[in-house]
């Protein structure tokens, strides 16, 4: 049962995160300490050293061979349920600019990528105890290994392309516009429309062999893309041959770890401070995001842990466990390459808000089913 004391100690490991955050808001907002490009360089840190550091870090600390892979499979079929809803989605919406392949990329971020080991241990420990805990940290390494990994694959892939794009479309351009310089005639209103028409459908083609190639040398070149590969490596290794990490080693590790949850949560802070309002993304798209992220995925989540027969604590936890506030990583991702950032930080801040009460609730809906 969960007293005031556990809520407590989960208000305790959330406080800080906001420190950090007033902090990065302030900095900009009142003091004007950090330039546009100053906030750009923090969070490039924070993507490319941190956040890194601290994903092989909480790896490389697990135990491989004690996961509950029942509890893995559920988790995949539930991500895998998510994907052909929004397949569906971006397929019968094309016309509209939430069926979008972009809007779908941040509709899975905010409907399964949570908040584990910030929130999810200290209140799922108080539910559960020490059990819930373990599947918790299972989940954190099992989203950053595949889930976190696809989504940096796929956040490439649409960079790159547009990259290479901007790129052919800009020779086109520059040489459509030598021929014209040849060719001055008059032309009336509808022949001039009907040229930009031609010239904005027209789309270049793009090698798949040429991007994928660009593609996975930029992904060879970002630990985020082996950090967490690395970190298990290491945890299987360690674990099987009974060894334990040289403190050197560790305490490298360590001084870049420990500042990755505070760096992070600075940076979206100074994201923040540069926009208009605090709910940058208006109250629709809040509402939309806090939907997701506390309704579609446990949902999603407890269809799965049915599939593969998961029942008893093992099925609550999971459920709950979904339901935790939205991934700091993903706001970093969608900093990173220019997508929907405002929304997910607002997912992360207002979710962190309101997930007290709304995990609260699962815990007493799920123990009166019992």
């Amino acid at each position: 049962m969960i007293g005031w004391e556990d809520v407590y100690k989960v208000v305790v490991e959330i406080a800080p995160l906001y420190v950090a955050l007033m902090l990065g808001y302030g900095s900009v907002k009142w003091w004007r300490i950090f330039t546009p490009e100053q906030c750009e360089a923090i969070n490039r840190l924070v993507y490319y050293f941190t956040y890194p550091f601290f994903v092989f870090e909480f790896t490389a600390h697990v135990d491989p061979f004690k996961m509950n892979y029942l509890f893995m499979a559920a988790d995949a079929i539930s991500k895998v349920i998510i994907v052909v809803v929004l397949g569906c989605w971006a397929r019968w919406c094309s016309n509209s600019s939430k069926g979008s392949y972009c809007w779908s990329i941040t509709t899975f971020s905010l409907s399964t990528l949570t908040s584990s080991l910030v929130v999810g241990v200290p209140f799922l420990n108080a539910m559960y105890g020490h059990m819930a805990v373990d599947l918790v940290v299972q989940s954190s390494v099992f989203q950053a290994l595949v889930w976190l990994t696809i989504l940096l694959f796929v956040f490439e892939v649409r960079r790159t392309r547009n990259d290479q794009r901007n790129i052919l479309v800009l020779d086109h351009h520059q040489s459509s516009a030598a021929d014209h310089q040849n060719h001055a005639v008059v032309m009336n209103d509808s022949e001039i429309q009907q040229q930009n028409d031609d010239a904005v459908g027209s789309r270049p083609s793009i090698s798949v062999w040429k991007l994928m190639k660009e593609v996975c040398l930029k992904l060879a070149k970002n630990p985020n893309s082996y950090a967490c590969v690395l970190g298990l490596a290491w945890a299987s290794l360690s674990n099987r041959l009974h060894f334990e990490m040289p403190s050197i080693i560790e305490g490298s590790i360590l001084i870049m770890s420990r500042a990755g949850t505070g760096t992070a949560m600075f940076s979206m802070g100074l994201f923040m401070a540069a926009q208009k309002t605090v709910i940058a993304c208006g109250a629709s798209l809040t509402i939309f995001g806090m939907a997701l992220r506390f309704i579609a995925g446990p949902l999603a989540m407890a269809l799965g842990s049915l599939a593969v027969g998961l029942h008893g604590d093992v099925l609550r936890i999971a459920i709950i466990q979904a339901a935790l506030p939205q991934s700091i990583t993903s706001f970093i991702f969608a900093k990173e390459y220019g997508l929907h950032a405002d929304v997910l930080s607002t997912a992360v801040i207002f979710g962190m808000i309101v997930c007290l009460p709304v995990l609260i609730g699962y815990y007493a809906i799920l123990d009166f089913v019992h």
